[in-house]
Order: structure tokens, then C-alpha cells, then sequence
């Protein structure tokens, strides 16, 4: 397991191989295409049901909607997290 953090103060831990998995490498690759759409999916992939709830829950605004901008933002910042963690904590070649 690996913590991956957003700027803003929300932490999960997050299962290390959840990026090889190429479901979620094809949402992310529609992502970058423009379909935002597939955000929601990768998402899962990546955090699984529970993690997710509890992202969209923090990313909530007052009146409950969850706009995508502070969500594909914190999916980011998570992606890039737990990339940065999980390269930190391979040996050197």
C-alpha cells in the first residue's frame, strides 16, 4: 500500500499495483483525448468504490454537486502522487 495525497489535505492509500492494470491506462489515454467521461471510470480502476465515495465527498461543494474540474484536478494530483511515492521507493539501478 502507498499514501497518495492531494494539495488539499485528502490521503488515501492506494493498493501499488493499481497502475498496471490497462483498463485504466485506456481511461486515462481517453482522458487526455478530451473524453472527459472516462474520468469516473479511472477513478474506480484506480480507487476502487469506497476511495471514490469518499473523494467525490471531498470534492463536494456546499449545494452537493461535484464539479469535474476539482475532480479530474485531484485525480491529478493523486496520479501524481502516488507515481512520485512509488518511484521514491524503488532502489536505484
Amino acid at each position: 500500500m502507498i499514501t497518495a495525497s492531494t494539495k488539499d489535505g485528502f490521503a488515501v492509500e492506494l493498493d501499488e499495483n493499481a497502475l498496471d492494470n490497462v483498463e485504466l491506462l485506456d481511461a486515462m489515454a481517453e482522458m487526455q483525448d478530451s473524453n472527459i467521461l472516462s474520468l469516473g471510470r479511472a477513478i474506480r480502476l484506480l480507487m476502487g468504490k469506497a476511495n471514490t465515495k469518499k473523494l467525490y465527498d471531498h470534492c463536494c461543494t456546499e449545494d452537493g454537486r461535484v464539479p469535474v474540474e476539482a475532480l479530474s484536478n485531484a485525480f491529478s494530483e493523486l496520479v501524481g502522487s502516488f507515481s512520485a511515492g512509488k518511484n521514491s521507493m524503488s532502489s536505484p539501478n
